[in-house]
């Protein structure tokens, strides 16, 4: 890695004391060091047209893996409010996030400007474990016996906690911003975790989290039609939605809503064929009193909030991406307010 310049915690030493006594009955421990608080790794690059270099930084998550999260603030020590960015599945790592740091950071970017210090996480891909199944630890043979491995969404939960641990970062004014199953991931975590102030999810593909019921194997499909996503008018939305809400069991879905206790910003895309789940992730939350808000644009492309650099390496955001991005920044001002 080039032009990398890697930074150590001042409370690291040169020598460390062997340890003393044995901490285990596996003889390896008598060759481990003492452990030393305060040490981090830390890789800083600078990023393409920006003042702003980015810190690439590894977070440990429940069970002693690491993530890679991309760090970037704005000039001055803080602390400043942040946001987090999730970016649909997970997986890639360290190498995503280089990439979209240098590529796909025209929304951050943004951010930056507004004095938001902006983190691109990684997290793992998502699997086909059901939300809502327990995770549970036990010891086994002097070990942890995981009852499932944790979930993409509960990695997110350590990554969030850890950027809210940062010197330079408000702990009381973190948010996050995720589209498509990183929109459904805020959902998931907004009902069980309150390290959040706010949180945009756009385009939420949040079948899971609703409690969408199996389908019937024998039913025709119902992938939409292109001639007919051309003309999804209001009233083709709304007959949408009204069948989705036969297709879900709404007693869960509304007992996970009623969990929540922070503003979400839906942002819904008008021709996408899983638009009736993102009016209806808002609609529920309404109906369960939460405070929400819901507007759509008009784009072609799933994913339009993150502006990614054109053929010549400039962001130029459209219309409708400009829109969504200054929506997203306006949504944060006013709900994640210095006091």
């Amino acid at each position: 890695m080039r032009n990398v310049l890697f930074l150590v915690g001042m409370s690291m030493v040169i020598a460390v004391a062997w340890a003393q006594e044995n901490k285990s009955v596996d003889p390896a421990w008598l060759f481990v060091p003492e452990s030393v608080e305060g040490v981090e790794f830390v890789a800083i690059e600078p990023v393409m047209g920006s003042d702003f270099p980015v810190e690439l930084r590894f977070v440990e998550l429940l069970d002693g893996v690491y993530a890679p999260i991309g760090f970037r603030k704005p000039a001055g020590d803080g602390p400043f409010p942040t946001v987090v960015f999730a970016h649909m599945n997970g997986g890639y790592g360290l190498r995503w996030i280089r990439e979209w740091t240098q590529y796909g950071s025209g929304t951050l970017e943004e951010f930056l400007d507004a004095g938001y210090a902006v983190v691109w996480m990684r997290y793992r891909a998502e699997v086909d474990t059901a939300y809502g199944s327990e995770l549970t630890v036990r010891e086994f043979q002097g070990r942890d016996r995981w009852s499932r491995g944790p979930l993409e969404y509960e990695d997110a939960i350590e990554i969030v906690e850890y950027v809210r641990a940062l010197p330079t970062v408000d702990a009381d004014r973190v948010g996050w911003v995720g589209v498509s199953h990183g929109g459904e991931m805020l959902f998931k975590i907004a009902s069980e975790y309150q390290g959040l102030r706010a949180g945009v999810a756009s385009e939420p593909a949040a079948s899971d989290y609703l409690a969408r019921l199996p389908s019937d194997p024998n039913a025709p499909p119902s992938l939409p039609q292109p001639e007919t996503m051309d003309k999804n008018t209001p009233e083709m939305q709304a007959s949408a939605v009204q069948a989705l809400r036969a297709r879900i069991d709404s007693e869960q879905a509304m007992e996970r809503i009623r969990a929540i206790d922070m503003p979400i910003f839906v942002a819904g895309r008008d021709r996408d064929h899983n638009q009736s789940t993102f009016r209806l992730a808002y609609e529920l939350m309404i109906e369960a009193g939460k405070s929400a808000e819901w507007n759509s644009y008009d784009h072609d492309h799933h994913g339009f909030i993150f502006v990614q650099r054109n053929a010549e390496g400039v962001y130029e955001p459209d219309s409708f991406q400009q829109a969504v991005v200054a929506d997203s920044i306006a949504f944060f001002d006013r709900h994640m307010a210095a006091p």
